[in-house]
């Protein structure tokens, strides 16, 4: 006879049921250490109620949240939005200081405080906005147990909907209890976690350096010297109109670069170029083969391309639906916002999609790997001719005509040596980073949890 585990009735006050579900009447234990007394969320947080009309004729700073802790950021890179096309007219205000949280993936640790940088941005009913006590907690501590483990997994079951669209009982939320020690033993707990985590913000600003840090160190050993001529100054310019190709822009000389050593443009080197296409979707025989088939979002970082989204089969190659790529080969992004990412192909045969073209470099006379850092720390030389219109193009032409500067050979290898173990270093910085979070948040859940 299977054993049977029976519940006795539990008690609980009036005023702790936000409404009449049974799961409210039975308060979830997280496992919260008895060492300090425990309060509700609601107790200590006051939703907003600073909502606006939005203005067609207003530009607008919006919000969103990433997932475990990642902090409240600007969403669309920062940029403003017009009214006009905020499909939402209703919105809050967010201001600095205010604890905020996604109702979708609160389940997935989106909690935050809104940062200085987003005063008076807009969310929508899907964030909610708290004004925090500050004299009963610090906001950093409620951000912290927001998003430990069993704080999340709480969060998960009292979230409910379709399968990617479970939004938070917010009731639930706030009529959980936490822990609630002293202000000053909040300071105390909150001074031991940043200890843990200095190191890591250290080796973060490094990692977000690496960029900047990486052109000085090219620029400074090829000598080069860049200058952006602007529309305002007085530098007469004669072209032929054959050579405009019909496009008022090439009457625009927008970059020039002068170095020590010799300037070639880049097709010099190039044995053979052709840009991508992407087979007809109509016949699914074309896809999920063996066959690597990159697209921009596949070009990060990393030198050489390991991994691609999608794949297509030797069907289609045989067919000719797609162009061949092959090791060695460089891959650069020449249609879209990420113009002039590329990336060196690892595997013997990969194919693309039409945003990207891939050539060969002749390494008899040029190191490709150097060529390679080269495109990458220099996409405003690179992308300097682009087309100036909505979506920025950089065709096969135009990248045969990238200035490229040629040290010999000794210099190409120093430069990528050099290069190859900043981003080595970084990849550890990365991994050490991950191994210092943990420490610090484990510091912190010791604290917390029995």
């Amino acid at each position: 006879m299977a054993n049977m585990i029976y519940k006795y009735l539990h008690l609980a006050n009036y005023k702790d049921i936000p409404n009449w579900s049974a799961q409210y009447a039975d308060e979830e234990d997280l496992g919260f250490t008895k060492k300090y007394p425990k309060a509700r969320i609601g107790s200590f947080l006051v939703k907003s109620k600073d909502i606006i009309e939005i203005q067609d004729d207003f530009e607008y700073k919006q919000v969103t949240i990433k997932i475990n802790n990642g902090g409240v950021v600007p969403r669309n890179n920062g940029e403003t939005l017009l009214g006009s096309k905020i499909g939402t007219k209703r919105q809050h205000v967010v201001h600095a200081g205010q604890f905020i949280m996604s109702k979708i993936d609160a389940r997935n640790g989106a909690y935050g405080i809104v940062p200085e940088k987003l005063e008076g941005a807009i969310v929508t009913n899907d964030f909610p906005v708290f004004d925090v006590d500050t004299q009963k907690i610090i906001p950093q501590f409620l951000v912290l147990i927001s998003t430990t483990e069993k704080f999340v997994e709480f969060a998960r079951k009292c979230s409910s909907g379709t399968t990617n669209r479970k939004r938070i009982d917010i009731d639930a939320f706030l009529s959980q209890q936490i822990p609630l020690p002293s202000i000053d033993e909040q300071e105390k707990i909150l001074r031991d976690y940043n200890t843990h985590m200095e190191s890591a913000i250290r080796k973060e600003y490094k990692i977000k350096s690496l960029a900047v840090d990486a052109q000085k160190l090219i620029c400074n050993i090829l000598g080069i010297k860049q200058r952006v001529f602007q529309e305002s100054e007085s530098l007469l310019q004669f072209i032929h109109l054959i050579d405009t190709g019909s496009r008022w822009d090439a009457l625009v000389d927008t970059y020039a670069i002068e170095s020590k050593y010799r300037i070639e443009n880049l097709g010099k080197f190039i044995t053979h170029i052709s840009t991508g296409t992407t087979p007809p979707t109509s016949h699914p025989e074309y896809f999920d083969g063996d066959v690597k088939f990159f697209t921009p979002a596949d070009l990060g970082n990393n030198k050489y391309l390991e991994y691609s989204s999608r794949t297509i089969t030797d069907i289609a190659i045989d067919d000719k639906k797609a162009r061949v790529y092959h090791k060695g080969d460089i891959l650069f992004v020449g249609i879209g916002s990420t113009v002039g990412k590329v990336g060196i192909i690892k595997d013997e045969i990969v194919s693309s999609n039409q945003q990207i073209t891939g050539f060969s470099i002749d390494s008899s006379m040029i190191n490709p790997e150097y060529v390679y850092y080269y495109l990458l720390h220099n996409r405003d030389i690179t992308t300097a001719d682009q087309s100036k219109t909505t979506l920025p193009i950089v065709n096969q032409d135009k990248i045969c005509k990238i200035p490229i500067v040629v040290p010999p050979t000794k210099v190409q290898d120093e430069i990528v040596s050099s290069l190859d173990k900043m981003y080595l270093e970084a990849k550890q910085d990365e991994k050490d980073i991950a191994l210092l979070e943990r420490k610090a948040l484990s510091s912190f859940e010791h604290k917390i949890f029995d």
